[in-house]
């Protein structure tokens, strides 16, 4: 699964692997749930359009959001046919920036957090994520899950699932929402090669979701 995130970093990421523009990226260290954060949709023209949402999807349809629970993650193997999430899945997917995520793996006693990132981390990765809204009285309110999939063999020894990973090659038709083929949709979620990323233990304090700053990404010893 993926429950914190990261976006950190010059501005100009955004741009050249987006082709979105930012004046200014407020950096985040640790992205929440129920927490707003940018995401990438196709724009009216077909462009890529840098939005806010909230991190649990919520959609339309839904009568009574507090009888209902709000997801975070979505299973692409399942996202197509599930009720909560294949309207979004077949016309309303997003890319969701991150410099990278977070995992906890179970130790003597406690969970050792780990920060997954491109190699190097001089570049971000586009999430495969699903956007819904939701009309509330006081508007409309844009709400967001990350896809998840099955680990590669990085991830594997942190956990059996990761966020969907999308090359940048593929943005273009992951936004496309006249694309609307599940199992091409699904092939564009291929395995991720773990040769692209990095993972490393970082401090536990990023458990607590108030927490923020670059030492939360530095490298501890355990």
């Amino acid at each position: 699964m993926c429950g914190r995130y990261a976006l950190y970093g010059p501005h100009s990421r955004l741009r050249e692997q987006f082709g979105v523009d930012l004046v200014e990226l407020r950096e985040r260290f640790n992205i929440a749930p129920t927490q707003d954060a940018p995401v990438v949709r196709a724009g009216a023209g077909g462009e890529p359009e840098l939005i806010d949402a909230r991190w649990g999807l919520l959609p339309s349809w839904v009568k009574e959001p507090g009888k209902l629970a709000q997801p975070i993650n979505a299973k692409i193997e399942t996202a197509g046919e599930k009720p909560m999430f294949r309207h979004a899945f077949k016309r309303s997917r997003v890319l969701v920036p991150a410099s990278g995520f977070y995992e906890w793996v179970p130790v003597a006693g406690y969970k050792q957090p780990y920060f997954i990132r491109p190699a190097g981390g001089e570049s971000l990765f586009g999430f495969g994520g699903l956007l819904e809204h939701w009309d509330s009285p006081e508007g409309k309110v844009l709400t967001f899950a990350i896809l998840t999939t099955a680990a590669n063999d990085l991830m594997r020894p942190i956990h059996e699932r990761m966020p969907v990973i999308i090359q940048p090659e593929d943005y273009a038709q992951w936004l496309d929402p006249g694309l609307t083929d599940s199992k091409l949709l699904r092939a564009f979620a291929g395995e991720y090669p773990g040769d692209g990323m990095e993972a490393y233990p970082v401090s536990r304090a990023v458990g607590n979701p108030r927490a923020q700053g670059a030492a939360l990404v530095a490298p501890v010893v355990t």
